[in-house]
């Protein structure tokens, strides 16, 4: 019996899953791939700055230097840069950019490459405008006050005379590139493609199959590498026996993969890799392996006693990290005060596209291609892990970004680009590394197990509440750097929780200790969700006890309208997701309209029958405003989600598809935390392993979903993360307004048939 390497493509082009053309299968370089990934790079291509190469037909070739998980980045950063220089979008192509400091910050999350660098992006379509002027102006010999780039060319103004891009391109290429930050930006009368929907960039070749992903990259000799990782974090194995594994056809090597101590930061795990011709040798391989493990520190962690302990953990005082009077003076009246305690599990991410990197060593360099969202955190871990000076070696490794299939957070973590390299290293051959679906259940960065705590009193007019305290217990993302971390820190406090917006005599937000486990990560918009699902249904509950609306207990609870700076939320390490004190700063006046124009767009005030009740959720996130409304019906103790709203005010849309894209994606992410998704470890190990056991929502448990933008001059805010904190709530809420039951532990699946 001979096996065949046979490709996911080439799988599904045999068994008819996908039609199309015929995808040719064959060896990439890095040059290739980049190139590859979204269109042909132009021949003799004139490059005006780092950014933008016109070849010498006009063809525009735009480099998107953020990484591409599906969100459509590649798409909206050449169409700010091309609006910024007046390209015309017919002529645009675009590459993605490996990891390289020229481009600056390439670290794609945190809903940042358009909010936090949307002047940076537009500078360099500026760069690119004012040499093609520059040239212009030198050919006509006039000054460049009198030309102006638009449409695909430059047009000297008083005549009317007109040079295209490709005529002047050569040209501008040879000029000195100017201080971006010199250059002044268009207006925005004058930009054409900002706020447009555009054709994908991939889209052609995304349909066909032909762009390329980490899990699709052959090299030639290369080896494929599964591999057995310890079940718990600090485990590391005591001993093995490959006998086995090495009687499998196809498989040529079994290596165990060095022991790395704590803090565990991204690096790899312990473990021994199976090293085979083919992806079914490298698995089947590994089932054989005979593995003693020395299952280290975390052992005996038990998640649902751990919650316990969470739990008991909120209910004492903790550490204050914002206070307003003194909630612990006051008498509480307790007819009108309300206690609650909220808790969410475990969560991985499960991208559709598991973990893969390939790396190969030759003449003392390391290239290395790999789907990551942080590529020159990615190519310092590389660096390390050779023994080069990340600070002078760079030249020693070349890191190709490909295209993502899905990442969430989980793909900021370079574990698995390590791991390639280092068999790379080991083997002396190209090694690609796959992850299974249940290797990424199982061994992943997962969004930290929670418990909060709220405690209000409503005021005497029962129209409001005051003396509100706020604690929360969860592990730590930054235990994956010093292990003796007890407290999140500030950028997980400012999360929906130390940054609360509302209008309060008394307030004391506190922190309480959590240690870590597992390997607790930034997931899709990080301490948000248990802090946004918490006081969404809390709010909503504080409105059931006073009788009147939760959009009108929102109004109250917020207040006036007023812009919040540090010292109005008394919070002294508020970190505003990344900005500059006084960028971004929180409005309340946004706020209350995002609740209330959803409220306009979604029928929350319909007549319905017994058991269908509508709930909302809110969260202000990633410089954004969010709202969602969920409709449900429960029937015989089985839930049905009916119909979903979201809006979102994220100031001004540069491609307004991709905002509804991302919403649409983060209501059907949050239908699957909210009734479905929970990670639980035994003994230190996930009991999860595919998607049986930790299911996500399928097409027909989606309903339908309607997805409303808010026209808005504001500067661009976040849009991957804010629409998915306040889809859990709303649907929690629901419940309790469809049935009279309230719930407060996550998912539903463990109360109602979902």
């Amino acid at each position: 019996m001979s096996i065949k390497l046979l490709d996911r493509r080439d799988f599904m082009k045999l068994t008819g899953i996908a039609g199309g053309s015929l995808v040719i299968a064959g060896s990439l370089s890095s040059t290739d791939l980049a190139d590859a990934a979204v269109t042909d790079t132009p021949v003799a291509a004139a490059e005006l700055g780092h950014f933008v190469s016109i070849a010498s037909d006009g063809a525009t070739t735009i480099v998107c230097q953020r990484a591409e998980m599906g969100q459509g980045i590649v798409t909206s950063v050449p169409q700010i840069i091309a609006d910024e220089m007046g390209a015309n979008w017919d002529r645009v192509s675009a590459v993605l950019g490996g990891a390289d400091p020229k481009y600056g910050n390439q670290s794609t999350g945190g809903s940042a490459s358009i909010r936090v660098h949307y002047d940076f992006t537009r500078r360099m379509g500026a760069v690119a405008r004012d040499m093609l002027e520059q040239a212009a102006a030198n050919q006509w010999q006039v000054k460049k006050t009198e030309v102006r780039a638009h449409d695909h060319g430059v047009t000297h103004l008083s005549s009317g005379k007109k040079l295209s891009f490709a005529e002047l391109a050569a040209k501008a290429a040879l000029l000195e590139m100017p201080d971006p930050a010199s250059l002044t930006l268009r207006s925005d009368d004058e930009l054409t493609l900002t706020g447009t929907d555009l054709a994908l960039q991939t889209h052609d070749k995304l349909v066909r199959g032909e762009l390329q992903y980490a899990q699709d990259v052959r090299i030639p000799g290369m080896l494929i590498a599964s591999i057995q990782r310890a079940p718990t974090v600090g485990g590391k194995v005591k001993s093995f026996s490959a006998l086995e594994a090495l009687k499998v056809a196809g498989v040529v090597d079994v290596i165990r993969l060095k022991d790395r101590e704590f803090p565990v930061s991204v690096n790899p795990m312990s473990g021994v890799a199976v090293l085979a011709t083919n992806t079914w040798a490298a698995i089947e391989g590994r089932k054989k392996l005979t593995i003693e493990w020395d299952l280290g520190p975390n052992a005996e962690h038990n998640s649902d006693s751990y919650k316990e302990q969470l739990v008991k953990t909120v209910q004492s005082k903790g550490v204050p990290i914002r206070t307003q009077g003194d909630v612990y003076k006051h008498q509480y009246d307790d007819a009108r005060t309300l206690e609650a305690i909220y808790t969410m599990p475990y969560h991985n991410h499960s991208p559709m596209e598991t973990p893969a990197a390939t790396a190969v060593i030759e003449d003392g360099i390391c290239t290395v291609w790999t789907g990551t969202q942080a590529p020159q955190w990615g190519k310092t871990l590389v660096l390390t892990e050779l023994g080069y000076d990340p600070k002078t070696d760079s030249d020693k490794v070349v890191l190709n970004n490909t295209f993502m299939g899905g990442a969430f957070g989980r793909k900021s973590k370079n574990d698995y680009t390590v791991e390639a390299v280092e068999l790379a290293k080991a083997t002396g051959k190209p090694v690609k590394v796959i992850w299974s679906r249940e290797d990424d259940t199982q061994h992943g960065f997962y969004h930290s197990i929670s418990a909060n705590y709220y405690k209000a009193e409503l005021t005497k007019d029962g129209q409001s509440a005051d003396n509100f305290v706020s604690r929360v217990a969860h592990p730590a993302i930054f235990a994956l750097f010093d292990q003796a971390t007890k407290y999140p820190r500030a950028l997980s406090l400012s999360q929906s929780f130390g940054d609360l917006p509302f209008d309060l005599n008394n307030l004391s937000v506190e922190k309480t200790e959590a240690k870590a486990h597992v390997r607790i990560g930034w997931f899709r918009a990080v301490q948000n969700i248990h802090n946004a699902f918490s006081m969404s249904c809390f709010v909503d509950e504080l409105a059931a006890k006073a009788g009147i609306s939760t959009q009108q207990m929102w109004m109250n609870l917020i207040g006036k309208d007023r812009t919040l700076d540090h010292k109005q939320l008394g919070f002294e390490t508020w970190r505003n997701y990344g900005h500059k004190p006084g960028e971004h700063m929180p409005n309340t006046a946004r706020m209350k309209a995002v609740i209330n124009t959803l409220h306009t767009k979604a029928p929350i005030a319909e007549d319905l029958p017994d058991g269908e009740g509508w709930g909302i959720g809110f969260c202000s996130s990633f410089s954004s405003y969010s709202a969602a409304a969920t409709k449900v019906r429960i029937s015989d103790g089985k839930l049905k989600v009916l119909e979903m709203h979201t809006v979102i005010d994220c100031g001004k849309v540069i491609t307004p598809d991709r905002v509804r894209s991302q919403m649409e994606g983060a209501m059907i992410m949050g239908l699957a935390v909210g009734l479905y998704s929970e990670i639980t470890v035994k003994d230190g190990a996930v009991e999860q392993g595919n998607f049986d056991s930790y299911p996500v929502a399928r097409m027909n448990q989606v309903p339908p979903m309607f997805v409303h933008l808010v026209d808005s001059d504001q500067p661009p805010g976040g849009v991957g993360e804010p629409g998915f904190p306040a889809i859990a709530p709303s649907i929690v809420n629901a419940v309790f307004h469809a049935s009279g039951k309230r719930y407060r532990d996550l998912p539903l699946k463990k109360v109602l048939k979902v």
